[in-house]
């Protein structure tokens, strides 16, 4: 898709509130399109007038897109009339929601979606948001990557699979991907991560990406991601309809692999580095139990409470790993971690916790520069203490109550003092339904935030 800087007014999108234009076909619904194209117009509804704001604008922009489907025009163009947004806002919505309208993952259907639209057509006088928009195209493209990686079902992707298509995706732009098989993941300690994959047929692996392209003394950023290709919920085993989703578990690698694209495609001078302990939890009789004690890489002991609470092992082992060999200025762990982030905060907000609210504040600027919503939880001592375990150093489950602060918890104890925030994105890496400009399924959540970071980090 190519985004045009010109007065072109072929299919000229016009914008109408309720009774500004209406006919027995059309009466200016949010996002109702009324396609006039003898007379080259193309009307958008956005609704009552005194209701209007840049959601309902991001809204029927997006259902403007979902409208060309299947449909053979593939030129579309806008004029200057902002509606009252910000310039910038206005051009940023028009194509962040097309784009996203455009996505379908449709790799497993015969017949294939269509989105025709070829080029966005923008105002002359808005070209000095020409690099801009170039540059918004190639972080979609790759939140786009990232959502592909989640949909895909677990019988494609697995760990040695997910590992090569990083390195696939990521060489071509000069991120250096390392893979780590099983003998080497032992080697280098990360006996924890070991524990939980050793179930599955399908091997581990561990991938490290790194994009150093900053100064040897800038401190890297470090974006560690949970790679549960599939989760059965081992011995402490998930209901079936439970299960069904659970190719969506490697959410949070796909959004750090996502971001890694995002960054160096777009060629920022920053160092980041990338980390992904992938593996399945599976049932066999290799698999840990409930009950079990196991060792970490940094030598604390854990007690196997629920096998189902495997996502933060595997990140315990990574995200030290990602401390002790990096020394980052700054690390941050993406997970589809708990059910109880979706109890408190649906699938429209991540939730987080942090041990330094300097890094969290940054944090939530990029997520509010880019869009993304992010929710801080309290990283409160007392919750902490449901961690504790009376034959190891800590347990993998502190219960119900507080669970997704309990289970960043636990994940920061492995930590060291570095400044860390941990982002539970199960409820919004993967939706149940439709919502804002995404569809059911998964959508690439904080990839944005990432790159935007990095960005406000870049020299």
């Amino acid at each position: 898709m190519k985004i045009n800087f010109n007065d072109s007014k072929k299919n000229l999108v016009r914008f109408t509130f309720k009774d500004d234009f209406s006919n027995e076909f059309f009466d200016g619904s949010i996002g109702e399109v009324f396609p006039d194209l003898n007379d080259n117009l193309i009307y958008l509804g956005l609704g009552e007038k005194e209701n209007f704001d840049r959601e309902i604008f991001k809204e029927a922009v997006y259902k403007l897109g979902r409208f060309f489907l299947n449909k053979e025009i593939t030129e579309i163009s806008f004029d200057d009339n902002q509606l009252g947004l910000d310039k910038e806002d206005y051009i940023y919505n028009i194509v962040n929601s097309l784009i996203l309208a455009g996505y379908n993952f449709d790799y497993y259907k015969s017949e294939k979606t269509k989105y025709n639209i070829e080029n966005i057509n923008l105002p002359a006088s808005f070209n000095s948001y020409e690099k801009n928009m170039e540059e918004l195209v190639k972080v979609i493209d790759a939140q786009s990557f990232a959502r592909d990686l989640v949909n895909l079902r677990s019988n494609d992707i697995y760990p040695e699979t997910l590992a090569n298509k990083a390195k696939e995706e990521l060489s071509k732009y000069g991120v250096d991907v390392k893979i780590y098989e099983e003998d080497q993941i032992r080697q280098m300690g990360l006996t924890a991560f070991l524990q939980v994959a050793k179930g599955s047929d399908n091997k581990p692996r561990f991938i490290v990406m790194e994009y150093l392209k900053a100064n040897d003394d800038q401190k890297p950023l470090v974006f560690v991601g949970k790679g549960l290709t599939y989760d059965s919920g081992g011995y402490s085993i998930k209901s079936s309809d439970g299960m069904k989703e659970m190719n969506s578990d490697m959410g949070g690698s796909a959004t750090v692999i996502g971001a890694l694209k995002a960054i160096a495609s777009n060629n920022l001078k920053v160092n980041v580095v990338g980390i992904v302990a992938a593996c399945e939890n599976s049932i066999s009789g290799r698999a840990y139990k409930p009950g079990d004690v196991i060792k970490a890489r940094n030598g604390m002991t854990i007690e196997v409470d629920n096998t189902d609470a495997e996502g933060r092992i595997t990140l315990a082992d990574a995200v030290n790993y990602g401390v002790t060999e990096y020394k980052p200025q700054m690390i941050i762990d993406l997970a589809t971690l708990t059910g109880a982030v979706l109890v408190a905060l649906g699938e429209t907000y991540t939730g987080a916790i942090t041990n330094n609210q300097e890094a969290m504040d940054e944090v939530l600027k990029a997520a509010k520069e880019t869009d993304e919503k992010i929710w801080q939880l309290p990283n409160d001592n007392f919750l902490r203490k449901y961690n504790n375990s009376e034959v190891a150093d800590i347990k993998n489950s502190g219960g119900r109550l507080a669970g997704s602060i309990t289970a960043g918890q636990f994940v920061g104890a492995f930590i060291e003092d570095y400044p860390w925030v941990h982002l539970d994105i199960a409820g919004t890496a993967y939706l149940s339904k439709a919502q804002g400009p995404y569809q059911e399924g998964a959508t690439g959540v904080q990839v944005k935030t990432l790159y935007q970071l990095a960005k406000n980090k870049a020299e």
